[in-house]
């Protein structure tokens, strides 16, 4: 591939990360607000375990879409790098594997940090 089709793709793959992020943040936000109201207290144990089933799982599949991504975008940063004569732009992203080594870790681990205190919030 030449450099500006892997810079599309590499554009392509930062949009799908933050497009993974959509659902999960809306789901965060109605379990946030529900806590902050104090209405799980009053909820039944199916729609407490319900609420954490479906952050759960819309958590559980955002995450392996961005895991994904980021994968496959430390495989076009490889490509990138192996081009002769590349432009500035393609030379700083393809430095950046680092970083995206980085996102991965952190996206697992704050995924895990939220849906604990999702437990938490709605459980209390």
């Amino acid at each position: 591939m030449d450099e500006k089709s892997l810079l599309k793709q590499w554009s392509q793959m930062r949009s799908q990360i933050i497009t993974a992020q959509i659902a999960p943040a809306l789901v965060l936000v109605a379990i946030f607000v529900l806590a902050s109201l104090g209405l799980f207290d009053s909820a039944s144990d199916g729609a407490k375990y319900l609420t954490i089933g479906v952050a759960a799982a819309t958590g559980i599949l955002a995450t392996i879409s961005q895991y994904a991504a980021v994968r496959e975008g430390e495989a076009l940063l490889a490509d990138l790098s192996k081009i002769e004569d590349s432009t500035a732009l393609a030379k700083k992203i393809a430095g950046s594997r680092g970083l995206i080594s980085l996102s991965a870790i952190a996206i697992v681990a704050l995924d895990v940090a939220i849906f604990a205190l999702v437990i938490w919030a709605v459980l209390g």
